[in-house]
């Protein structure tokens, strides 16, 4: 069984306050985007997991793990015990999605392996675990697996797992600068708390986050220029701080026509938001020639989430 997922870009990331059990409150404005990692799932005699880079991809997979402790691993594990069946299968990870790169390929490859395994293991008429069943499970696994499920535009709440669809008009074009070397969600979210300490505002007492009004106003409508204007990040000055180089990245692309800019994620990868996809194709290709990044890469959205192909 084979599933295609997509990467994310949080249009919107808005950071609160830490609560009790040590997450931040979060608004998270999730876009799928049309760059895909592949997750193949077999029947084996013992557990397994391979990792290689997609044929036409140069994400490095190094740093990825290639043993149980590998998050699509724990999904096919998930499954296993919610179904009653031994976690015996093969996973294959094909990655194109950046590791460590702010985009959730870790999340995502966890959203096909429960996509995969439900498919494999559960062939009853009516399955126990559908697609809202997997969203649930998906949140025992992490913050934006749920979403990595579900695909489209979605607004997530809580740690981000709390998800309403969002009403999005027409295609976006995207182009995304990749970094050598990744970015330690948990370190960000730490150089976060810090700064905002350090300006006097405690991180227990960060304002609440909320949703951008002109965000969601521009995706309704279709309209690239006003979503562009309105990317946030509240992790984007950490990301920075952390990264001082990602500024140059940002204000390159910036200057090349981008009509909107930010970190993605907890980076290091920037995405940059264009009119329309030949201001993309030129975007991607003046960057390119600017040299600021490891690796520039097209994409489109909104796209589905977890799919079998």
């Amino acid at each position: 069984m084979t599933v295609r997922v997509p990467a994310k870009v949080n249009l919107q990331l808005g950071v609160g306050p830490i609560r009790d059990d040590g997450y931040h409150d979060l608004v998270n404005v999730f876009h799928a985007v049309s760059l895909f990692d592949e997750v193949t799932v077999e029947p084996a005699a013992a557990p397994e997991v391979r990792v290689q880079a997609a044929p036409y991809s140069r994400v490095s997979v190094a740093d990825v793990p290639a043993d149980q402790d590998n998050l699509a691993a724990r999904a096919a594990r998930l499954v296993a015990g919610r179904l009653g069946v031994d976690a015996h299968a093969a996973i294959r990870i094909r990655k194109a999605i950046p590791v460590a790169g702010g985009m959730a390929g870790g999340s995502a490859d966890a959203a096909a392996a429960l996509v995969a395994c439900a498919r494999l293991w559960d062939d009853r008429d009516e399955p126990v675990l559908d697609r809202a069943s997997l969203v649930e499970l998906g949140a025992e696994l992490g913050s934006d697996v749920p979403f990595a499920v579900l695909g489209g535009t979605a607004v997530g709440v809580g740690r981000g797992e709390r998800l309403t669809p969002a009403l999005t008009r027409g295609t976006f074009h995207w182009v995304f600068a990749t970094a050598d070397g990744g970015l330690s969600t948990p370190a960000v979210y730490a150089e976060c708390d810090r700064l905002r300490a350090e300006e006097g505002t405690e991180a227990g007492g960060a304002p609440a986050a909320r949703v951008s009004e002109p965000l969601m106003t521009a995706l309704a409508t279709g309209d690239a220029k006003g979503l562009g204007a309105a990317l946030a990040n509240d992790l984007q000055p950490a990301a920075l701080a952390l990264r001082p180089s990602l500024g140059r990245v940002l204000d390159a692309g910036r200057e090349l026509g981008a009509v909107g800019a930010l970190v993605s994620g907890s980076g290091p990868t920037c995405a940059f938001l264009a009119e329309d996809e030949e201001d993309a194709a030129d975007l991607a290709e003046a960057l390119d020639g600017a040299g600021v990044a490891a690796q520039v890469l097209r994409a489109y959205g909104p796209v589905p989430g977890a799919t079998v192909v």
